[in-house]
């Protein structure tokens, strides 16, 4: 946790924070974005609809959001570090129990509830953490945090297909669990903040005395740290809430690709190994994406939302474009675009997020953004799965899903001109204070 007052590391320790954060994403988001290799197993191990199993994935989405403000308001109490050791628990046992496989509500439980607050636990600290321990490297920061889900992934694909092949999908939930357990490592270097950063704010604040030229007393400086609580009054504000809004259709759209492309490929006649290696594909390009769209972000050439608004804009339309794919190699053509800019988008939503509230509330506005977003994606993907039953094509989820992103980014114009008007505003109220 950051005092208020005091600079960020911008580098130091902050890199092995980093580097933590990378493997706590690839333990995590990783294992949910591969996941869509147990979709049909499970659903023919219980014989149930495809609208039925993807409740699987829609709980885990569901879970992971709702329980954002909850890992955020830990994180505000105890520590980052607490908080992802609980989480890294939390994902072992979901997978740990899933390997029961009783029935379609025990997998609800475990492999989607468990797994979902072991998800949530895990990944919402990481992101915090390195947002408080990098200002002019952030963006930066956060995509190369961000890419160990995509690196992970990368190899997930088969590894995972290879279990699935050997020990059976049960045996290969027991197993992912096992590896989960190494949250819990990245967890414990994950060092807090909080007691330097104490001392150099209140420091700080005793040497600069406020504007009527009393110094602070050192219990004064200290009181709005220590008592730090979480703000729930965001939601009063217009552009955290229309970013949240966009929050919510992106979420019903993002999970959907990654669900519906195996069994896409299966309807296409394309061999279970081939299939394997979409997702391989798919996570590469998505790495690329994010370390290059960091790169570029931390250029400070292009205004973050517009940034973001344009990835969003590419994404649909690769979605738009990848249901006419009819063989493999038209397929991994699409699939790569759609990755790429998937990777661009992941790489500045958050710190267009805190660019839009602050880094005095960001903790609070992460979790309550994860909570709102939360509603997407726990309706999106089963709704996708309904529109794939009724039109009996899996492409019908991904039209689903770039329609989706299209009304999401007009919410993004919207932020950037209620922004834009709001500083314009600003700037007529300072103009004559200026003059002489």
């Amino acid at each position: 946790m950051q005092a208020k007052g005091s600079n960020p590391p911008d580098g130091g320790y902050g890199w092995v924070v980093v580097v933590s954060a990378f493997m706590v994403m690839g333990l995590t988001a990783a294992v949910l974005k591969t996941f869509g290799l147990f979709f049909v197993e499970i659903q023919q191990h219980f014989g149930e609809l495809a609208s039925t199993t993807s409740w699987i994935t829609s709980v885990t989405i569901a879970i992971f959001h709702l329980g954002a403000p909850v890992a955020s308001s830990l994180c505000v109490r105890y520590t980052h570090r607490a908080v992802v050791i609980t989480g890294g628990l939390l994902a072992f046992s979901g997978m740990a129990l899933g390997f029961l496989g009783l029935n379609m509500i025990w997998m609800y439980a475990t492999t989607g509830f468990l797994q979902g607050l072991g998800i949530s636990f895990s990944w919402t600290p990481a992101v915090s953490i390195v947002s408080h321990y990098f200002s002019k490297k952030r963006a930066l920061a956060n995509a190369i945090a961000s890419a160990g889900e995509c690196a992970f992934a990368v190899t997930f694909g088969p590894f995972f297909q290879w279990l699935i092949s050997g020990y059976g999908w049960k045996g290969a939930l027991l197993i992912i669990g096992g590896i989960q357990l190494n949250i819990c490592v990245c967890g414990v270097l994950m060092r807090p903040l909080a007691s330097s950063c104490l001392v150099e704010g209140s420091r700080s604040e005793v040497e600069a005395p406020p504007g009527n030229g009393v110094p602070r007393t050192d219990k004064e400086d200290e009181s709005p740290v220590i008592h730090k609580t979480f703000n729930w009054m965001l939601v009063r504000r217009p552009e955290f809430v229309l970013y949240a809004i966009f929050g919510i259709l992106a979420a019903m759209s993002f999970f959907i690709p990654p669900l519906f492309l195996v069994p896409l490929s299966y309807s296409l006649g394309i061999d279970e190994s081939w299939t394997a290696s979409l997702l391989s594909i798919l996570a590469m390009v998505d790495l690329a994406g994010r370390l290059l769209c960091g790169w570029y972000a931390n250029l400070h050439v292009t205004k973050m939302v517009h940034l973001l608004t344009m990835t969003i804009a590419l994404i649909s339309t690769s979605l738009m474009l990848l249901p006419l794919a009819n063989n493999y190699l038209s397929l991994a053509i699409f699939t790569g675009f759609y990755g790429f800019f998937f990777g661009t988008t992941v790489a500045v939503h958050i710190t267009v997020l805190a660019d839009v509230v602050g880094m005095s509330d960001f903790d609070s506005a992460l979790g309550l953004f994860m909570l709102i977003r939360s509603t997407g994606g726990f309706v999106g993907p089963a709704l996708a799965g309904l529109i794939v039953d009724v039109a009996g094509d899996y492409r019908a989820g991904f039209y689903m899903a770039g329609a989706t992103l299209v009304l999401s980014a007009g919410f993004l114009v919207t932020l950037d001109q209620f922004q834009q008007r709001k500083e314009r505003r600003s700037q007529r109220k300072t103009k004559p204070e200026t003059l002489p």
